[in-house]
């Protein structure tokens, strides 16, 4: 989501330090962010002047420091890991200005942990961004138990310069939106694992009976399973109550490597240029 995120903060004039392991992958994000915004061109979401600006408010850096060493705000969007979110924080804390605000868009790990990693607890607090971070609105506002009053104010701000709407919420396991989503798509899970429905027809149901834009299936792969299934497993083991257990059909999926839209086949299967959904192979016969 780091590409998105950086898009949305040039485009509101933001000079923006988009940091990645190498050149090569944050060239890449780079054109995905050039991709996005000739989309939003067409679409007469923004002018061609708006674009050029846009894109010459952001530099690209592969070594953090480097890259961090001026901010005031940084926004960490590294994978869904503790281990790799604890090293990137003790790495920030001395790489930033003591004023820098530390903010992640973990969608689940406790925003107290991480900034338990950092001499500055007042000054860490999440952001966790909706996919795809050019379209959607939200953003989750994660007030750690130390984060201050002017840490959660300025965050705010920034949300609502970016033209987000900022929801302000307290540091408890899953916030409220993976909380509350992902035991949806969990259920989903096990009503095709015990055979009630196939996948387009849960899906469908969904859509049509709750208006949901999208199914809970097709959301999962869009997410990705194992993205699912670590947020899951998050949550049973903080509540350690079973009914946030991961189903064994998601288990399984992701040992045979079929984690959606990422990989080509999840619960549906994406080729190059289809736009039609179709049910991957494995769950036809159902």
């Amino acid at each position: 989501m780091g590409n998105g995120i950086a898009h949305v903060f040039a485009l509101a004039g933001y000079q923006v330090s988009m940091v990645g392991v190498s050149k090569e992958l944050t060239g890449k994000a780079f054109q995905t962010i050039v991709h996005n915004m000739e989309r939003q061109e067409k679409k007469g979401l923004l002018t061609s002047g708006e674009k050029h600006r846009a894109l010459e408010n952001l530099h690209i850096y592969t070594d953090l420091r480097e890259g961090v060493s001026e901010a005031d705000l940084v926004v960490e969007a590294v994978p869904e890991d503790e281990n790799v979110k604890q090293e990137v924080f003790q790495l920030l804390d001395k790489s930033t200005r003591d004023s820098a605000i530390l903010a992640s868009n973990t969608s689940s790990l406790a925003i107290t942990r991480l900034a338990s990693f950092t001499k500055k607890t007042d000054k860490v607090i999440g952001m966790h961004f909706m996919n795809p971070v050019p379209v959607m609105s939200l953003v989750e506002v994660i007030r750690g138990f130390n984060t201050s009053d002017e840490t959660v104010g300025i965050i705010n701000d920034v949300c609502l310069k970016l033209g987000k709407s900022p929801v302000q919420v307290n540091d408890y396991p899953g916030f409220v939106a993976n909380r509350i989503l992902m035991p949806m798509i969990n259920e989903a899970i096990f009503a095709l694992y015990e055979n009630v429905a196939g996948v387009s027809e849960i899906d469908t149901v969904m859509k049509l009976g709750m208006a949901h834009p999208m199914g809970p299936l097709q959301l999962a792969d869009f997410i990705g399973l194992d993205v699912c299934h670590s947020i899951l497993m998050i949550l049973y083991n903080d509540f350690r109550n079973p009914k946030y257990a991961p189903c064994p059909l998601l288990q399984k999926m992701i040992e045979a490597n079929q984690l959606g839209v990422k990989t080509g086949q999840g619960f549906y299967q994406y080729g190059h240029g289809n736009k039609e959904l179709i049910v991957s192979d494995h769950f036809r016969s159902r």
